[in-house]
């Protein structure tokens, strides 16, 4: 997967052997099925989208690699993790509509039709978040503050938790793109946190369902639904399980449950990697969440109702 790291060929040829089974049993959802079939067909996609979930999760980390042109360890290793981060929701979708199917519902609008009943889709009107809504979703992403400031400070020159700007500068000097922004004081990954916060905002609000006046080309169409959607599902699970996991490890290390961290230039301190860490994980795991509740919202609001079904 890395230079330094290699996963076995055997479990290359089961991740192949895994991804035929589970096109072979989304295949198998289009007919009728009863009893062991069934249960078989239900288990290999439980199986796939759970090993392809877990595989996409490094899916943010790539992503933001690539948009800062900061080289990836493995070009392998990258596109297996995007084939993972695609085809998981594939086959989620199909699960979702295979069981709305199973128990009498339309497979696309999730609600019943009556006998005869039009199944063309209907597009809601677009609407924004509910103020509930919005306000959990901006206090997740407060969650970004401390950690963003602290990246802040250190590229425009300052120094904080012991770790100073020029300590700072010597880690990222080598990050191709990545250094060049910190040169200039801007850091690539409070960038990237950036874009996720212009993404949840998108998601609350109307000009995210219709492009605004300001979009060349594209002013007053409406937003295909899972253009935002599925960037926002995938990089918020994933900065979610991220995040906790940061924040359950700070805290450990910080109780003297488990070891304290070593410390590691720039940082000088067993405690200021500690503050770091915990700072990073409200941070990833603030932006997550922040996602997920944006993109619920989202999903419902957007989703369409077939023409004369039941709700």
């Amino acid at each position: 997967m890395t230079p330094h790291q290699t996963c076995p060929t055997a479990v290359h040829f089961a991740l192949a052997a895994l991804a035929v089974l589970g096109g072979v049993a989304a295949k198998a959802t289009l007919r009728p099925l009863g009893g062991f079939p069934r249960r078989v067909v239900a288990a290999a996609l439980t199986a796939a989208v759970a090993v392809f979930g877990a595989g996409a999760l490094g899916v943010t980390t790539t992503l933001v690699t690539l948009v800062t042109l900061s080289g990836i360890e493995s070009a392998t290793g990258a596109a297996l993790t995007l084939l993972h981060a695609v085809g998981a929701p594939l086959l989620l979708l199909t699960v979702i509509a295979w069981r709305r199917g199973r128990q009498g519902r339309c497979p696309r609008c999730g609600h019943p039709h009556p006998a005869g009943g039009d199944g063309t889709p209907v597009r809601p009107a677009p609407s924004r978040a509910s103020a509930r809504t919005q306000v959990t979703a901006y206090a997740l992403l407060c969650g970004l503050l401390p950690w963003a400031g602290l990246k802040t400070i250190w590229t425009l020159g300052g120094d904080a938790l012991g770790v100073t700007a020029e300590g700072w500068r010597r880690l990222n000097e080598d990050s191709g793109a990545a250094g060049a922004l910190a040169s200039v004081g801007l850091d690539a990954s409070v960038l990237a946190a950036l874009l996720g916060g212009f993404l949840v905002t998108g998601l609350l609000y109307r000009w995210g369902t219709v492009f605004p006046r300001w979009t060349p080309f594209l002013s007053g169409r409406r937003v295909p639904r899972l253009l935002p959607l599925v960037p926002a599902w995938l990089t918020g699970g994933a900065l979610s399980v991220y995040g906790v996991v940061l924040n359950v490890l700070a805290l450990l290390g910080a109780t003297g449950v488990t070891a304290p961290f070593e410390p590691r230039p720039p940082f000088p301190t067993s405690a200021s990697l500690t503050w770091m860490v915990w700072f990073g994980g409200l941070a990833f795991g603030g932006l997550g969440l922040a996602l997920l509740v944006a993109a619920r919202s989202y999903a419902m609001r957007t989703r369409s109702l077939c023409a004369g079904a039941r709700r």
